[in-house]
């Protein structure tokens, strides 16, 4: 994609100033670091990190009928939510295929939102619509895609809560997941505690006039206490580390969410939502693979995406493949996620990773793949 028809976040220029490398993600022109990933990654680890997410996308659901339609197209049930509350949840095609993972948020009793992965916008948004309106047209409720009005960024990092009590006295006592409306300037904002790189987190959206104003406010609160702007880089080996999923790596519409380990987000009880036949079948009966956590044992260079796992018996034999992988900067060695056979999925098996041409003994082990100690 050229330069020029890159979209830009209302936080573009602010990047710009702060050093930041920008490259193509998504369809948007982003920072991938502003000093290096792995000093940008310790920076979440040790102290607090702030992230450009505007380009994720925001969905509006209003009305009575707001969550009997939400509760058909998304795997979890926004039934067990309170008003503040939100949880991890998947759109589903008919099939099990993943269409995209998300946040759910109830943010008042018949008012919901989704935040949704920024490459999948589009894709989402006419998904939603063609199930309403083939299906639900009769269903009392509004729908709004508010993704281009606002603008979002992510607080990450152990020292987020004090940084955050500065700006925000009472977002600092919210739980994990839960959604808080303030204001900054005079507009509305929300906080969640939330966030993408497995450390406490808070993640603020606001409408786009008052993105720069508030990066710039959080970044004074957090400035004797190590906060530092972090790129799409850290972001990447954060979530490996944490063993998060990221769509078209582990996602995709060919793989279901009980193949990705996310069978606690399908809401068994649920009598009626997309995909839910395969994915209550697949957590009865088991699938033919799963997604792995694997740390190399070895010395070797990275292991990356599209690499080949085999498995360490006599045969040696192709199992698997590698979806994302990384070196990792809190363990000094190569990690990654993967999809291998399901026998093979058991932590602690010894598996063999291909990388140039050369296989390297690893090991099977269980998200997250990077602890901190107690």
């Amino acid at each position: 994609m050229e330069e020029s028809t890159l979209k830009r976040t209302p936080l573009y220029n602010t990047h710009l100033a702060l050093g930041g490398r920008m490259v193509e993600f998504g369809g948007w022109d982003m920072p991938v670091l502003y000093t290096s990933i792995v000093k940008e990654h310790h920076s979440v680890r040790n102290a607090a990190g702030l992230f450009d997410i505007s380009h994720m996308g925001e969905f509006l659901f209003e009305g009575r009928e707001a969550k009997k339609f939400l509760n058909i197209i998304l795997t979890n049930d926004l039934s067990k939510l309170d008003p503040g509350q939100g949880h991890y949840s998947l759109l589903c095609q008919d099939n099990g295929g993943v269409i995209d993972d998300l946040y759910a948020y109830r943010l008042s009793e018949d008012r919901y939102l989704l935040i949704v992965n920024a490459s999948r916008i589009e894709v989402d948004w006419m998904w939603i619509r063609s199930q309403r309106n083939s299906k639900y047209k009769s269903l009392q409720l509004e729908m709004t895609d508010i993704s281009k009005n606002y603008a979002a960024m992510a607080l990450q990092g152990p020292n987020s809560v004090e940084i955050i009590s500065k700006l925000f006295p009472q977002s600092a006592t919210i739980q994990k997941n839960d959604i808080l409306e303030t204001n900054f300037e005079n507009e509305s904002i929300w906080i969640s505690r939330t966030g993408y790189t497995g450390e406490d987190g808070f993640e603020l959206i606001t409408p786009n006039i008052q993105a720069v104003g508030l990066w710039k406010e959080v970044f004074k609160a957090g400035e004797s206490l190590g906060l530092a702007p972090a790129g799409l880089g850290a972001r990447d080996t954060l979530r490996t580390e944490a063993g998060y999923s990221l769509y078209g790596h582990e996602l995709n519409s060919e793989t279901t969410p009980i193949e990705a380990g996310l069978g606690w987000a399908v809401a068994d009880h649920k009598i009626n939502f997309i995909g839910r036949d395969t994915c209550i079948a697949q957590k009865q009966d088991g699938t033919s693979r799963r997604c792995i956590g694997f740390k190399m044992t070895g010395k070797s260079a990275p292991p990356r995406e599209n690499y080949t796992i085999f498995n360490s018996c006599e045969d040696k034999r192709e199992i698997g493949q590698v979806t994302s992988g990384t070196q990792s900067p809190s363990l000094g060695f190569g990690i990654g996620l993967g999809y291998v056979e399901s026998q093979y999925a058991k932590s602690g098996t010894p598996i063999e990773i291909e990388i140039r041409n050369n296989r390297f003994p690893a090991e099977v082990v269980k998200r997250p793949i990077f602890r901190k100690p107690d």
